[in-house]
This record gives structure tokens, sequence and C-alpha cells, in this order.
């Protein structure tokens, strides 16, 4: 099949590739020959696609011949209605205003990282006489020394609590560290020196310091030398607990090393980036070192279109992670990409500080990355043998249920709460690609008028509040665009706008008979609900599922589509389950003096300090609380009259 043929068959009406092809050609006779970023803009004013160019003009020249293009391009040209430049000063500015437009506008033609997390380190904190050792995410604004990037919580979280027992550093925040009178527990199970109450000196506490610092700058194989050193002296002065005691710390440390597996001594600084592509998809493995260690790794499926090589790929996919995040000494990546010199001034320019972007030939650098390029390529295989699966699955739910089509997005509705008390509800999303957790909602129960326990009422405020605001959102964004949104695009980022293909709800004919009632009264129509109530004496397996204008049924015993369903209502229970734990333990460290406006974090605990609890609060007169420090006679008074007319 010739390009011309390929072209005209992606693209539905062919007058289209003209029209869109003169639309870029009529900018060429006002564009510039300098360096910028360009927009492609589709009719209804959504960004199809962002690029950069060292010479405006030439770039978008390639445009107007569109049978020259890849099917994909010809697709986008096709779809562009007007285009948007800016200009910049050079080629590397270019570079990083596209990595940034391309994380915030999300073009349909670019490829996306679909990333919004940080990365979170390891805080030695140097605003203290007694520093303490955190988990640490966000802006580094706090004094002290940052470790990291670690590849997860897990990872930090494992790691802290090694470096706990070896090194014996405090974990509580100041306010807790200056209030004790006697050792936590952390002291007791000896994760903890207690320099809050004296328990070691300063001097000795400073040099435990010291000591993880060093270890967490890769001098590991020096700290345990001078652990070991330590223990020989313990021993030799017959004090064989202490020898003990730091024989158990130079094991954490070993175990430390051993989880972070390898440690490659080529390797002081640096981010790789390890891509494999295979069947349309690419997994990029992301794994950090920093001092010399391997600080675990993190897997990306980017989304882009079909026929993009991985080299394009890669470029797109490092500049957009280090559009928010400061790059190490050192990149090092699998594939040559496009623009790897340009990558290299802009990362310079950003960390203000030479960056190296390099692909490995040889030695114990190209080892690493041959290994994660095989960790990339079996992740991808196990992310695409789960998508058969789901997609398998969901084409029986279409069949059991008797869809048209089989589902793309499912939303299951689950409401939990005590006797009526911190009730919330819960709304879980999945699709082809399994749970879409960025989609995930919850619902705090606000209506007064409930009776306590009332299921009912409670999933039509839920429903009511969820199509709500999408019937909002979508008006709002048709209003911004001019044109109406197709509510089934299967949209990404249109969570909150996009109308669910299958609604499941916990429970039984009234349920389903209330979210029926919801969706007539806001006229959101072609949506199927079904309820699922739990067998007899709640046995899986015999679920029965009520439908409207169908008896209620169930499924055979044992389907994988009774067990998909299973597993979608679970997760909206422990979604549900969860949310409710949160919000009952909130309430019950919740404390009166919350209420009170003008009470800060800061008088709140002079308040608690002076009278020993919130009750103590209540119950004082208007001559004690004036004698708390912090609290002016005009705050005394106003805290004095709150309680007594509560009261």
């Amino acid at each position: 099949m010739s390009k011309e043929n390929d072209i005209a068959e992606v693209i539905e009406a062919p007058g289209l590739l003209a029209s869109g092809a003169g639309v870029i050609a009529d900018y060429l006779t006002r564009l510039p020959n300098l360096p910028g970023v360009y927009r492609m803009i589709g009719a209804g004013g959504d960004v199809l696609y962002v690029g950069k160019a060292a010479n405006l003009k030439k770039r978008v020249q390639a445009y107007t011949k569109p049978f020259d293009q890849p099917a994909r391009i010809a697709r986008m040209i096709a779809n562009t209605a007007t285009m948007e430049f800016v200009q910049t000063a050079s080629e590397v500015e270019a570079l990083l205003l596209e990595a940034n437009l391309i994380k915030r506008l999300k073009p349909r033609y670019n490829i996306l990282l679909r990333d919004d997390k940080s990365f979170p380190y390891i805080l030695v904190t140097g605003d203290h006489a007694a520093p303490q050792i955190i988990k640490h995410r966000g802006a580094k604004s706090r004094p002290g020394d940052y470790f990291g990037p670690f590849a997860s919580a897990g990872a930090v979280n494992r790691t802290l609590n090694t470096l706990q027992r070896a090194f014996l550093l405090r974990s509580c925040s100041d306010p807790v560290f200056e209030n004790r009178t006697r050792p936590c527990l952390l002291h007791q199970i000896k994760r903890c020196a207690a320099p809050c109450v004296g328990k070691i000196s300063p001097e000795d506490y400073r040099h435990l310091v010291d000591l993880a610092r060093g270890f967490l700058q890769g001098k590991g194989d020096e700290v345990k030398s001078e652990l070991s050193r330590d223990m020989e002296l313990a021993a030799g002065a017959l004090d064989f607990e202490k020898a003990a005691r730091v024989r158990d710390r130079i094991r954490a440390l070993a175990h430390v090393q051993l989880q972070q597996g390898i440690n490659p001594g080529t390797i002081d600084e640096a981010d790789l980036f390890a891509a494999h592509q295979e069947g349309g998809h690419t997994c990029v493995q992301v794994i950090f070192f920093r001092s010399g260690q391997n600080w675990g790794n993190h897997v990306y499926f980017p989304k882009h279109e079909r026929g993009v090589e991985v080299e394009e790929i890669l470029d797109s996919f490092v500049a957009q992670f280090y559009d928010e995040r400061e790059p190490p000494r050192l990149v090092i990546v699998s594939h040559d990409i496009p623009d790897a010199a340009l990558l290299e001034q802009a990362l310079s320019l950003k960390a203000a500080r030479r960056v190296e972007v390099l692909v490995p030939q040889r030695g114990e650098k190209r080892e690493v990355m041959a290994q994660a390029v095989m960790n990339a390529r079996e992740s991808l295989a196990r992310r695409m043998a789960e998508s058969a699966t789901q997609v398998k699955l969901l084409r029986g739910v279409g069949e059991a249920l008797g869809l048209e089509a089989p589902p793309r997005r499912i939303e299951i509705y689950d409401n939990s709460h005590i006797q009526g008390t911190n009730a919330v509800g819960a709304m879980v999303v999945a699709g082809p690609e399994g749970f879409i957790k960025a989609e995930y909602r919850k619902f705090n129960i606000k209506d007064s008028a409930l009776t306590p326990g009332d299921d009912y009422g409670m999933m039509r405020e839920v429903l009511t509040r969820r199509f709500k605001r999408m019937i909002k959102e979508r008006g709002a964004r048709e209003e911004s665009q001019g044109v109406v949104f197709d509510e089934r695009d299967g949209d990404d980022e249109a969570g909150d706008v996009v109308v669910p293909d299958l609604i499941l709800i916990d429970g039984g004919g009234g349920q389903l008979a209330i979210a029926r009632e919801v969706l007539n009264a806001l006229e959101v129509a072609d949506v199927m609900v079904v309820s699922i109530a739990k067998g007899p004496d709640r046995d899986a397996g015999r679920e029965r599922f009520f439908m409207t204008g169908r008896d209620p049924f169930q499924l055979e015993f044992k389907s994988p589509v009774l067990f998909y369903l299973q597993r979608l209502r679970d997760e909206a229970h422990r979604f549900a389950i969860g949310t409710h734990r949160a919000k009952r333990a909130q309430g019950l460290t919740a404390s009166p003096l919350d209420e009170v406006d003008g009470i800060g974090p800061a008088r709140k605990r002079a308040l608690l300090n002076h009278f020993g609890s919130g009750r103590g609060v209540t119950r004082a007169g208007l001559a004690d609380l004036e004698a708390v420090k912090g609290i002016s006679k005009e705050l005394a008074r106003k805290i004095y009259e709150y309680f007594h007319e509560k009261s």
C-alpha cells in the first residue's frame, strides 16, 4: 500500500488533510527564522501537539507536505485548525519550554510521561541541636542534608527503619522532642538514643549523626570499619553488651547494602533510563544512583501514538522527567536520542552545572544498562499480558450484563460508617488498563438531615454529587471550547466529565432503585447500573445481580467474570473502609480548640501544655487563660466565652 493510500485510510474526510495543511501554510509568511515553540490546535481549542524548533519557519514548513509524513502526523495535520507560537532566545530554552508545556497541556499527539508524583528523600535536619532523620517530599526548604531521590516511599521507609537500628537517630518532631520527660518506646526497643532526656551526650549523638551522613554519602565501608573498631574495643574491655549492640548495628548496615542490590563502582551520581518497545507500547525503567549506591527503580509506560520510534520516545521522556526535578551529573540512556547534545545543554542550564548524557558502550555501565533493559522488557511483557487479560474480562462483563460493547469505564460505589458516624462514600474506577487510582473519589457525607445509618440516603447523596459535578464540568468545558464534548472519548484527563459505561453498586434492589432515580432526575442517559448483593451468609460466589428490566440473577460459580466483578466490589469496599478509618482516626485526635478562631498550632500547644488537656482548657477560668504565655486578654475572653456559651 502506498503512503498516500495509508494516509487516506486514517483520515475520515480526505479534504481535511488539505484544509489542515492550508491552515499551517498560512502561518509561514509570518514566521521568523528563529528558535521557538509551536502549538497545533484543533477545532475545539484542544492542543493537539507541542513542538520545538531551532528554526520555526523551516520546521513548520515540513507540515505543509502531509504526504511526506507518517500516518499519525498526517492525522494531526488534518485536525489542525489554528496554531500558536512562542519565540525563545535559544533552542535550549525552546526544549525546556516544550517539556513544560507537554506536561501541563498533555497534547494528544505528543509522548506523555503521565507522572505527577515527586520522589521521596531522606532528610537529616540541620535546624536543631539534636538532628532528626525523616522522610521528605516536596521543596527542599528546611535546612539539612537531603539524600535521594528514592524510587518509592517503601524504599525510604525500609532504609529509615534500618538506619534507626544502626544509628539510633530520633524521628520525632521538634515539639514532641521538647516536651518529652521520659524515653519513648523507640528507645526501649533500641531504635533511638533518647537525646530528648539526656540518655546520650550531645557529643556522642552528633557522632552518630556524622556516621549516618557518611553512610548515606556512600562511605558505608568506612563507617562499618569504624564500628568494627568500636566493637573490638568494647569486647577487649569486656563490655560484651556494648559489643553486641555495635555488632547488631553493623548487621543492619549490611542489610541496607544487600537490599540496594547492584552498587556499581563506576557510577557515583546518575539516573539511568532503559527503554524497551514492543507491540506499539513502550516501557522505560528509571534507576537512581546516588553516592555510589542504588536507591531503587521506577517503571513508566509513557503514552504515545503507534509508530513512534523508541529513540524519539526516550528523548521526549527524559526532557519531561526533569521538568520539575534537578538532574544528576550523569544521565545514562539506552538508545542514541536525536537531541542528546541539546538535551545536555538544557539540563546543564537547569542544574547550573555540567550534566552529561551518555549511551554506555562498554564496561560496567553497559552491563548495568543491559540488565535494566531486560527488566524493562519483562515489565512490558507483564503489562501487555495483564492488559490482554483485562480486555478479555471486560468483553466477558459486556456479554454477561448484555451491554452493546465491552465497558471502557466502570465506576464502583460503596459507603462506610459505624452506626452512622464518620460516614463516607467512595468511588473507584476501572478500565482496560485496570484500576485508575488517580480518578478514585471520596465523599464526606454532608446531609445533616440523614438518619444515622441510612445507606440509601448516603448513596443518593454520593451519586447526586458525582453526576452534578460531571454536568457542571462538562458545561464549563463545552462553553470554553465552543464544541460539544465527546463523553465517551476515554480521555485520561477527563475523569470528572466522562460518563461511565457501567456503574456497579454494592447492594440490592433498593440501591439500584436509588441510583436509577438519581440518574433519571439528572437526565444522565445510556448508563447501565448494576447492584451486587452478597449471597446467603455473605457467601462469596453466590452473589445476586440486580438490573433494571431483568430478574435478579447469578453468574456461573467460579466464572472469571464473577471473580472480576467481586474484585471490583472489594476494591470499592477497601477504599471506603480505608477512608472511613482515616476520618475516624482524625476525629479521635481532634481537639475542641480546633474550632476556636484565632488559635493556631503554637497557641494550641501552649494551652495544652499549661492545662494538660483540651478538657482542662474548657474548664479554665478567665484569669487562668490570661496567665498562659502568648494568650492575650482579648483572646482569653474569646476562648472563655466560646466554651461557656457551648456549655
